[in-house]
């Protein structure tokens, strides 16, 4: 995909995204299977919680959204999930996602519809974009799933304007509640939906980020919750609603923990650096 672009007074302004056609590889075939299959999970108490972690991290670390270019690295949670593109969209941010999955891709399209989004099919390890094009980039919960996870990095560092903003998320080997060792079990019974997946230490994040460039200003982490407690859940969200309400019980503690001690952010499930690309590049 190429991007056709202008500047006029310091902005870019995207005029078009043409796709052509793209080889199907498995891993491609592997996500839109999934996108295809996967049911919603818009409305659940774990996404509600989900949502308000996302929203604080991006309150925090990209507060001047009004009139930015921001792109997300995966759609999935425009999709299935907390929307929080269009969050950010409706603040005045001009949303550009991608996203491997087709069927993804357009239900992250029928989602932020209001927006007029830019949407592209494509691999977070090539962007079809620019470099310097981007005034944010918010990449959570995606490079984990490729082996070469530090090109993916490259990536966005290189398409981010010199002094702008990325927030990279991944999943937390070091997470209290053991989370990685669930995943690596169900992932041994095939019970797992999406495919391989690496966790990563705070530090082992850290240089990976600083090895593309960036100067790290911070690292954090959202969903302090135990696996298990939010893929029950989403079952009874998806499988068995009138069991939610037990489920959404057990997940409030959770929440007002996050809420109310800020240092244990860091122990959630997922954690997050957010780097800044030095203003002269």
């Amino acid at each position: 995909m190429q991007p056709s672009s202008s500047r006029r007074s310091g902005a870019t302004t995207v005029r078009a995204l043409v796709a052509p056609s793209r080889a199907k590889l498995g891993y491609s075939a592997f996500w839109d299977a999934v996108g295809s299959s996967f049911p919603s999970l818009k409305g659940a108490a774990s996404t509600a919680y989900y949502f308000e972690c996302e929203r604080g991290l991006f309150e925090e670390f990209f507060p001047a959204l009004r009139g930015g270019l921001i792109l997300k690295t995966d759609l999935w949670n425009e999709a299935k999930s907390t929307e929080i593109l269009c969050w950010a969209a409706s603040r005045g941010a001009r949303p550009v996602g991608i996203d491997i999955a087709l069927p993804v891709a357009r239900q992250a399209t029928a989602t932020l519809a209001a927006y007029q989004p830019v949407i592209a099919v494509s691999d977070v390890r090539s962007l079809p974009f620019p470099a310097g094009m981007f005034d944010c980039v918010y990449s959570m919960g995606t490079i984990e799933h490729f082996p070469d996870y530090a090109r993916a990095v490259d990536e966005i560092f290189r398409v981010l304007r010199p002094g702008g903003v990325a927030i990279i998320g991944v999943p937390n080997k070091l997470d209290p509640f053991l989370r990685p060792l669930l995943v690596a079990i169900l992932q041994r019974l095939t019970l797992y939906a999406f495919g391989p997946e690496k966790s990563f230490t705070h530090g082992a994040l850290r240089r990976i980020v600083e090895a593309a460039g960036f100067h790290v200003t911070a690292q954090t982490g959202l969903l302090l919750l135990p696996g298990w407690l939010r893929m029950l859940d989403l079952w009874c969200h998806t499988r068995c609603p009138r069991l939610a309400w037990a489920s959404a019980c057990l997940v409030r503690p959770f929440a007002w923990l996050y809420r109310r001690v800020p240092p244990l952010r860091r122990h959630g499930y997922l954690i997050a650096c957010v780097g800044r690309k030095p203003p002269v590049w």
